[in-house]
C-alpha cells in the first residue's frame, strides 16, 4: 500500500510539473496575445454596436481614425478594455494548453489510430468547453467596458474586477455567464479542432523534413 502511494505521490507531482509548465507557457502566450489583438477587438466591438443600417454604418478605419481622434491610444481609446482582455485569454490559454499537453502527457498512446485521435479529440473539447466557461466573466466585462455605455456622456463600466461587481449587483451572478453556452459550442469543437489539426500536421510534417 505504502508503494503504490509512492508512486501515486511521484505521479502527481510529475502532473503538477507538467502543467505548471504548460500553464505559464498558455498564460504568457494569451496575455501577449491580448497587447496585439486588444485594439481590433475595441474597433470589433464598436462597429458591432453600431445600430445604423449596414449602408450608413462607417468603414473598420473610419471608425479606428475616430476612436485615435476622440481618446487617443490608451486605455480610454484604442486599448480601452485591455486589462480585461489580458485576463479573459490569459485564462483561457492558461487551461487550454495547460490541461490539453498536461492530460495527454500522462495517458498512454493508443495502438489503435482512431482511439487515439478520438481521446485528443475528447481532450480537446475539454480543454477548450472549461477554459470558456472560467474565462466568461471577463468577457462579459470586456464588453461592457468597450461597448456603449448606459447613459450618453457618463462611463459606467472603467475597471475589469469593478464592471464585474456591477454586473453581479446589479445583474445576478447568471449575467456574469451571458453567452456562456455559444461561447461552448464554438470553443469547445474550435478548441479541439484546432490542437488535433496541429498535432497531427506538425507529426506529418515533422516526418517530411526530418
Amino acid at each position: 500500500m505504502s508503494l503504490y502511494l509512492y508512486h501515486l505521490t511521484n505521479l502527481f507531482i510529475v502532473y503538477l510539473n507538467f502543467l505548471q509548465t504548460f500553464s505559464l507557457a498558455g498564460l504568457g502566450a494569451g496575455a501577449t496575445e491580448a497587447v496585439f489583438v486588444n485594439p481590433f477587438e475595441v474597433v470589433k466591438v464598436s462597429l458591432q454596436s453600431n445600430k445604423a443600417k449596414s449602408s450608413e454604418v462607417p468603414s473598420t478605419w473610419a471608425v479606428t481614425r475616430v476612436i485615435i481622434q476622440e481618446n487617443g491610444f490608451g486605455l480610454k481609446g484604442l486599448n480601452k478594455g485591455l486589462t480585461a482582455t489580458v485576463a479573459r485569454n490569459s485564462i483561457f490559454n492558461m487551461f487550454y494548453f495547460g490541461f490539453y499537453h498536461s492530460v495527454k502527457g500522462m495517458l498512454p498512446e493508443c495502438e489503435n489510430p482512431y482511439t487515439e485521435f478520438f481521446k485528443k479529440i475528447g481532450l480537446g473539447f475539454i480543454s477548450g468547453s472549461v477554459a470558456s466557461c472560467l474565462n466568461i466573466p471577463f468577457d462579459v466585462a470586456k464588453s461592457r467596458i468597450q461597448g456603449p455605455q448606459p447613459v450618453l456622456g457618463e462611463i459606467k463600466y472603467r475597471t475589469t474586477l469593478n464592471s464585474m461587481a456591477i454586473v453581479y449587483r446589479e445583474e445576478g451572478l447568471a449575467a456574469l455567464y451571458k453567452g456562456l453556452l455559444p461561447k461552448v459550442l464554438r470553443l469547445g469543437p474550435g478548441g479541439a479542432i484546432m490542437l488535433v489539426v496541429y498535432e497531427y500536421s506538425h507529426k506529418y510534417l515533422t516526418e517530411v523534413f526530418k
